[in-house]
């Protein structure tokens, strides 16, 4: 047997339920969810298998782990893949889990708190609802329900967490895109996403989220509230009706939902108890948008007057007294509870309007229970998504009014009577009169209509309505709505009468009670049409009761008071002219009524009225027509069907007659206009129901299409034809009436009749210039009628809109294209000549006879308009409609229909247009679907141009260079667009784009690749201008990819090489673009593995090649290693390390003179250091780029950076501007010694060059330099050591040590702590020694850091000179490069009284590699050597140090004699006689005894030269004797003790300021000399 290859087989999908860590080599590790292939299962120890696919490692896993899914083998052709059985939105939800749980960590450890708990909530929603799928229990409507909720919380979910938007049909269904057509994938996108966006902005208005209804859901023409009553308890006594209904104030909008409750407490029906149930329908999105909805129910007690009195004696019974009312604003899901109020004898009208104002009362455990659900949709579709809410026995309470839509056959024939309110005169009576009004219908001759009054739903039909009765009130006011329905053919001659009687609480009393007055009113009106909507002022009549009831007596009397009448005087009445009747008037009292008219057969419109009765005054039948057009919209369409069925018996009635055509044809375009507009937008489907379900003139379409022709025709001889213009905005339902009209008609010779006819409207249609705009606007929505009007026998099972005959869709295209053409060339009515197009090209989908006449006349036009649009929306429409017509094979075809001038320039045309549209990104980037559809398709036309190109453009006489030239940029931008960059996703939209499209990278680079190789000695024509878009295509990511187009590059070398004996232009040009695209993202270290093996293995192969080529790729690899190290850190918020990468980069370049690149680093540098304050390295780093110019007039070579640089033309005029922005940034940064050197050099150029003295003046501010080096403060800074050790840091910082110069006044602490800030993982080495090869070997991060003291460098020009500290202090930690860092350590037994004798110091001193302050903080250090220095020497550097010191503070002293000498004698106190360590005196015990010499000889001059440095010690005792002398008034000098002796205050000597050696200051003449000690003590 054969397989089919198109089969569904069942098959087990092993999936795992539980993470599975791999423990061991032979380990498969599983997470949950994962997908395995089971080669062999086995009980007990696992067994591995072999596998012969390298790619793929099999493993050992516990069985228990692996649960067996239900799946199908589903394949296609070779292909074979496997779809879970769960059901697709079950999956959905599963694989939406997972990618959201990814983000839900994330946003877990960025501390995204508001949103992490939005997604979770989403989370546990989603997996409640799968759960609920996967049960299998949910009814039809609820499972429907269930899934709308899934996908519109999915879509959200993934909106705010910027996935990828998903695309659905109408079922919810992921749609599948290769079986859509690319319009409707477009369209399909475009409602989704603003769906989306009315989702959201639901969630952020609060009015909408209070009513708990969504924005797509209210925008459905008809709502239904379902109500069912759980309990009602409140303590009546008697029988009682519960009136519910719906109102958004205290006019009701509904119908009653009538209860008649028993006095015992439960429904009087008793099959009724626990089945309660209404539904409110009619309810439109206006009603859902009220700020407040209002359930009410009002309580009317049935029984007694008064129910404090007793049936001690007897009472009347069955009067209906008002007793409370019950209401709830927040009507939506869920149940409420009704707290009663109280009504007594208050009107229920006003009860309402407390109860809706919320006001709050004491309910004593009584109340109301009631669950509420709204249901969304017509009463049919709610019976029919929920038949176990909505049965046989749920009443039906409809809206006080129309719906915002009457479907055709919704026939209704209501009229709603509302008592509104009554006053009346207590006559002879001492009280107020209890009025009871009964309303019924009577005919002509008075006799009731029986069971037409309905008091509600869920009520029987009676046939008399009796009142609430008010307990005496002359003012009534009762707001009772019920519902007359009588027969439609009955109405015309009925009437309501009104009688009022008063009631008494006695039986007996009442029972002798008369009608006191009677009101009635007609229900037609003299002229047919039906009462007027609104309140009624009856005319009240008295008389004998008899008379009051003979309808004979007042039918001919006026029923309604005109306003214009002057009221009467109170208590007066008059009797009626004629007198015959025995009625009169009573003026004393007034009673009102209101009427609403809900019925589609009885107008209030006489104009509507005479047309729908045509036939009783056919005289009349033109001017009711014309009248038509001035009658109220919505009249109109309350009785559509009824109107339309009139129009078009008229017109079948009249077929032997052309007169009432064009006013037929008019009142339908009037018809068809209404719906269009706005307000009756929710119309469509009614009149597309009444096309489809009740129309049925069979020869219409020859009337229609005649006169439509005569409109066209008029038009086309420059007739004005407004008509026309009404007729093209209804033009869609226009030729639905035409093709149903046509499908009715059975004579088979109708089909030539009617393409004929069609045939002349549209050939006059081209003629249409000045209404092309108005015609394309509109024919989109009759194309797929046009294409369906061949009968179905003809067809097949063919769909109609595919297989219309060859010449009539040749007809349209050949009418419709060149109008397009005209429109698109001049850039009109561009909305409507791209819903054309789309609508075309949907259409002729998957039909492709008829493509080439798009082809030959827009695509060219298409493709230029395209280029010149925006990213607005119209791009986007117009993009769909551009890929939909150049798909590969239209492309193709494309190609063969043109000469080869013309085909080169439609190529060129395609080239530009597709990389314009690629570089646009014209779709949102959520939208993958489309985006992915779009690459598909350029793919397969970019493959189709390559064959082109080789075979029509590649020889010496066709070859064109810039078409290949655009090919290429093409290819790469296509291959390096965003969309493809796998690499960048999720893995879930990873795997998904790879299962379903594959990766497009290889495809178009191998593509690439065999271009390149095809171009033969062409090659050298595109080297350099190809290296960048090449180098650009290898960098990505993907590694079949790189191995396969890196060769390309030997390529390139070679072909260069051959021809010129060298590669420097591919050279220059690929170290030009690495830079930059690197810089940009792109690169790894892969990548600098892949180009380096490839490379060399290529060269090696080339003997010429062999030495340059390795030269260049140690070249490149080096610049990428460099390029790679500063990429990597110039984002991170400490720019320390970027800092060090840029000088790595720019001495790169500086080594290989590429000036130009160098510059370039030199000012990302400097503008590194400006931001941080570094002001002195800023300075340097633009002092660099000084030096490479020159003092002339030469032109600039080198590209020039900065603000300054537009306007500086030669070398001079640049380094001057250089310069003095240097000496800006060493004057900030207080190197004034630094700046004093530039501005030197500057004015020597000013002086002798170019003897601009003006500038030599200004330049010589040098001098308030000098002063701040004396008088400003300047602190000398610190320098620290810093070790990078462990493999763990980038290659620029591993295992390396550098020096770094810190900041003023910065603590070592603070410095390490800012150190550490870029590593947070990294560890602190607590020891100073260098560390051993497991942690320089380790993957870590190991820090150490300590302070090291700057070497100075032997100035010879301050030897032996009194220089002032200032002076010398900044060479002391300036320009050094040289770094040294002491650690003691003990050697030889060791001494507890004297620990000098054995203090050994290790010595280990740094060399960097440039002197510090430089271009950076910091620099690598180069050279590290170490010294042991012995006790006796470490002792003389200790005094030579403490020398220097003292040394400077008498200096200091003697500069400034006003300066405090506490410093100096504390400096010598704790020389002479320290607290701590003992002072000199251990020197002289560890060093100067006989036996250290004895066993030391070598140490002789050592030991002298120490003890001079003591004796010298005695001098400045000596010197603060005299600065004693030269102390202020009073001061308290501190004395110097001798070692031994205990310490004495010296005596305060008082300073006369006249005293002629206090302001001499003369030195001791004992100190005078050359500064050696007078003796040893």
């Amino acid at each position: 047997w054969v397989r089919d290859p198109y089969s569904r087989l069942p098959h087990p999908l092993p999936t795992a339920v539980w993470n599975f860590p791999r423990t061991s080599e032979h380990h498969l590790p599983l997470q949950i969810g994962e997908t395995v292939h089971i080669l062999q299962a086995s009980e007990g120890k696992g067994v591995r298998q072999p596998w012969p696919d390298p790619t793929l490692s099999p493993g050992i896993f516990p069985a228990s782990l692996i649960h067996l899914k239900g799946a199908v083998v589903e394949r296609r052709g070779a292909e074979e893949s496997v779809i879970p059985a769960e059901m697709p939105m079950v999956q959905e939800i599963t694989t939406t889990l997972r990618e959201w749980a990814t983000i839900w960590k994330q946003l877990y450890v960025v501390r995204a708190r508001e949103r992490y708990r939005q997604v979770k909530q989403m989370m546990y929603e989603l997996m409640e609802r799968r759960s609920q799928l996967l049960s299998g229990t949910l009814p039809k409507d609820e499972l429907l329900q269930l899934k709308k909720e899934v996908t519109s919380k999915i879509d959200y979910g993934n909106k705010i967490l910027a996935l990828d938007l998903v695309v659905r049909d109408e079922d919810e269904n992921i749609l599948d895109p290769d079986r859509t057509s690319i319009i409707s994938l477009f369209q399909a996108h475009k409602k989704a996403a603003q769906t989306i966006t009315q989702r959201i902005q639901e969630e952020t208005s609060p009015q909408q989220s209070a009513l708990g209804c969504s924005t797509r859901l209210a925008a459905s023409p008809s709502h239904s509230l379902y109500l069912c009553m759980r309990n009602f308890v409140c303590n009546i006594g008697e029988e009682a009706q519960l009136l519910m209904l719906l109102t958004p104030s205290p006019s009701p909008r509904s119908e009653n939902y009538v209860i008649r409750w028993a006095s015992t407490g439960v429904p009087q029906d008793i099959e009724l108890l626990n089945n309660l149930k209404a539904v409110f329908t009619d309810l439109g999105s206006k009603d859902l948008k009220r700020e407040r909805l209002f359930l009410v129910c009002q309580i009317i007690r049935v029984g007694r007057m008064d129910l404090r009195e007793t049936y001690s004696r007897k009472l009347s019974t069955g009067l209906r007294r008002p007793f409370g009312i019950s209401g709830e604003s927040r009507v939506c899901h869920g149940c409420q509870e009704e707290t009663p109020q109280p009504a007594d004898n208050d009107f229920l009208h006003n009860m309402i309007r407390k109860a809706v104002e919320g006001k709050d009362i004491n309910h004593k455990g009584q109340g109301f229970w009631v669950s509420l659900k709204m249901l969304w949709g017509d009463l049919s579709q709610v019976r029919k998504d929920h038949p176990h809410l909505v049965d046989r026995s749920t009443v039906v309470a409809r809206k006080l009014g129309y719906p915002e839509v009457i479907m055709p056959g919704d026939v209704r024939n209501d009229i709603y009577l509302t008592l509104v309110q009554g006053e009346f005169d207590k006559g002879n009576k001492k009280t107020q009169k209890n009025v009871e009004v009964t309303v019924c219908v009577c005919d002509e001759s008075g006799s009731v209509v029986q069971n037409v009054i309905y008091h509600g739903a869920g009520d029987k039909p009676a046939s008399e309505y009796r009142s609430v009765v008010y307990y005496q009130q002359r003012h009534q006011r009762w707001m009772e709505t019920v519902k007359i329905a009588v027969p439609i053919e009955d109405v015309h001659k009925t009437h309501l009468r009104f009688t009022f009687r008063h009631r008494s609480s006695s039986d007996s009393k009442d029972k002798s009670e008369r009608i006191f007055s009677m009101a009635f009113v007609k229900l037609m009106r003299p002229d047919g049409t039906t009462l007027r909507d609104g309140e009624h002022d009856l005319v009240l009549y008295k008389g004998d009761s008899r008379k009051l009831e003979d309808a004979s007596a007042y039918l001919t009397l006026p029923s309604t008071r005109n306003l214009s009448e002057p009221k009467l005087l109170s208590g007066s009445s008059f009797r009626v002219s004629g007198g015959t009747s025995g009625l009169t008037v009573s003026a004393r009292d007034s009673f009102q009524i209101s009427t609403l008219v809900c019925s589609t057969k009885l107008t209030q419109n006489v104009n509507l009225l005479g047309l729908l009765k045509w036939r009783s005054k056919p005289s009349l039948l033109s001017g009711n027509l014309q009248k038509l057009m001035n009658v109220d919209g919505g009249e109109v369409i309350k009785f559509l069907q009824d109107t339309l069925d009139a129009l078009f018996s008229i017109m079948m009635e009249n077929s032997d007659t052309d007169v009432y055509d064009t006013l037929v044809f008019d009142a339908l375009v009037f018809i068809v206009g209404l719906v269009a507009d706005k307000k009756f937008q929710h119309f469509n489907t009614v009149l597309e129901a009444y096309i489809r379900q009740h129309f049925s003139a069979t020869l219409a379409y020859k009337k229609l299409i005649s006169v439509l022709t005569q409109y066209v025709d008029h038009a086309s001889q420059g007739e004005p034809c407004e008509p026309l213009m009404r007729t093209f905005k209804a033009l869609e339902y226009v030729f639905k009436f035409i093709v149903r009209s046509r499908h009715l008609f059975e004579a088979g010779e109708a089909g030539g009749h009617l393409s004929a006819r069609m045939a002349s409207v549209h050939l006059a249609g081209s003629a249409l210039i000045s209404l092309q705009g108005a015609a394309l606007k509109y024919l989109p929505s009759i194309l797929e009628d046009v294409f369906g009007i061949f009968d179905s026998s003809v067809l097949g099972p063919v769909p109609p809109c595919l297989s219309a005959p060859t010449e009539c869709r040749e007809l349209l295209l050949q009418t419709a294209v060149p109008i397009l053409q005209e429109l698109i060339e001049k850039g009109e009515e561009e909305d409507a000549c791209i819903e054309l197009l789309s609508n075309i090209l949907e259409v002729l989908y998957k039909a492709q006879k008829h493509i080439q006449l798009i082809l030959e006349r827009l695509l060219h036009t298409v493709n230029r308009r395209v280029i010149v649009l925006d990213r607005e929306n119209t791009l986007r429409v117009s993009t769909t409609a551009a890929t939909a017509i150049t798909p590969g094979g239209h492309c193709g075809r494309a190609q063969l229909l043109t000469s080869p001038p013309s085909r080169q320039d439609f190529l060129m045309e395609i080239f530009i247009l597709f990389k314009d549209l690629i570089g646009k990104t014209v779709y949102p980037s959520d939208w993958m679907v489309m985006n992915m559809v779009q690459n598909r398709e350029f793919l397969h036309a970019i493959n189709q141009f390559a064959t082109t190109l080789t075979q029509m453009f590649l020889s010496n006489s066709s070859f064109e260079l810039q078409l290949w030239n655009n090919y290429f940029h093409l290819a790469v931008a296509f291959l390096t667009q965003d969309s493809l960059q796998l690499e960048n996703f999720s893995q879930a939209k990873r795997n998904t784009i790879l299962a379903k499209y594959g990766d497009m990278r290889a495809t178009i680079g191998a593509s690439i690749r065999d271009m390149w190789y095809n171009l033969g000695h062409h090659k050298i024509e595109f080297i350099p201008g190809m290296v960048g878009p090449i180098l650009e295509m290898t960098l990505v990511p993907e590694l079949e990819l790189r191995k396969s187009t890196i060769p390309i590059f030997f390529d390139m070398m070679l072909c260069e090489y051959q021809l010129t004996k060298s590669f420097s232009r591919f050279e220059d040009e690929i170290l030009r673009k690495l830079d930059s695209e690197v810089e940009g993202g792109r690169g790894d270290e892969q990548y600098k593995q892949l180009f380096e093996s490839i490379l060399l293995s290529c060269c090696r192969r080339h003997p010429e090649l062999a030495k340059p080529g390795e030269n260049f790729v140690a070249l490149v690899t080096g610049l990428l290693e460099r390029l790679l190290d500063y990429r990597a850190v110039m984002n991170d918020e400490n720019k320390t390390y970027s800092m060090s990468c840029t000088v790595n980069l720019l001495n790169f370049y500086k080594e290989i003179d590429r000036q130009a690149m160098y510059i370039r680093y030199l000012y990302k540098l400097k503008d590194l250091h400006v931001s941080y304050e570094n002001y002195t390295e800023g300075a340097y780093t633009l002092l660099l780029h000084a030096r490479l110019l020159k003092w002339s007039d030469e032109a600039n070579t080198a590209p020039m950076q900065g603000l300054h640089s537009p306007s500086l033309h030669t070398q001079r005029q640049l380094k001057e501007a250089l310069y003095n922005q240097i000496i800006d940034y060493f004057d900030q940064g207080k190197m004034w010694e630094e700046a004093i050197h530039i501005c030197k050099e500057l004015a020597e150029q000013y002086e002798s060059e170019v003897f601009d003295y003006e500038m030599l003046s200004d330049i010589l501010r040098e001098a308030k330099f000098y002063e701040k080096i004396l008088k400003v403060l300047r602190p000398s800074p610190d320098y620290f050591a810093v070790g990078y050790y462990g493999q763990g840091f980038p290659t620029f910082l591993r295992n390396k040590i550098f020096i770094y110069r810190g900041k003023e006044y910065e603590r070592r602490e603070d410095f390490e702590m800012r150190l550490l800030s870029p590593f947070p993982n990294a560890e602190k080495l607590k020891s100073t020694s260098p560390p051993g090869e497991d942690i320089t070997s380790s993957p870590g991060q190991y820090i150490q850091c300590f302070t090291v003291q700057p070497v100075e460098e032997a100035k010879v020009r301050f030897k032996d000179r009194s220089i002032p500290e200032q002076i010398t202090n900044f060479y002391k930690a300036n320009h050094v490069q040289k770094f040294s860092y002491s650690r003691p350590f003990k050697k030889g037994p060791k001494d507890p009284d004297n620990e000098f004798a054995t203090m050994w110091i290790e010595r280990t001193t740094f060399v960097t590699a440039y002197p510090l302050p430089g271009i950076l903080r910091w620099f690598a250090v180069t050279s590290t050597t170490t010294t042991i220095i012995s006790p006796l020497e470490n002792a003389i550097e200790t005094m030579m140090k403490t020398n220097e010191k003292i040394m400077s503070e008498i200096n200091r002293h003697q500069n400034d004699p006003s300066l405090p000498i506490n410093p100096l004698s504390m400096l010598l106190n704790g020389i002479v006689d320290p607290a701590v360590m003992g002072g000199f005196a251990k020197y002289e015990t560890a060093f100067f005894q006989e036996s250290y010499l004895q066993e030391h000889p070598e140490d002789e001059g050592n030991i002298e030269k120490l003890k001079d440095l003591i004796a010298w010690q005695v001098e400045p005792a000596a010197s603060l004797q005299w600065l004693e002398g030269t102390a202020a008034l009073g001061c308290q000098v501190p004395s110097i003790s001798v070692p031994g002796e205990p310490h004495k205050p010296r005596q305060t000597h008082p300073c006369s300021p006249t005293d002629p050696a206090a302001g001499r200051g003369d030195p001791d003449p004992r100190t005078e000399g050359d500064g050696g000690p007078a003796a040893l003590p």
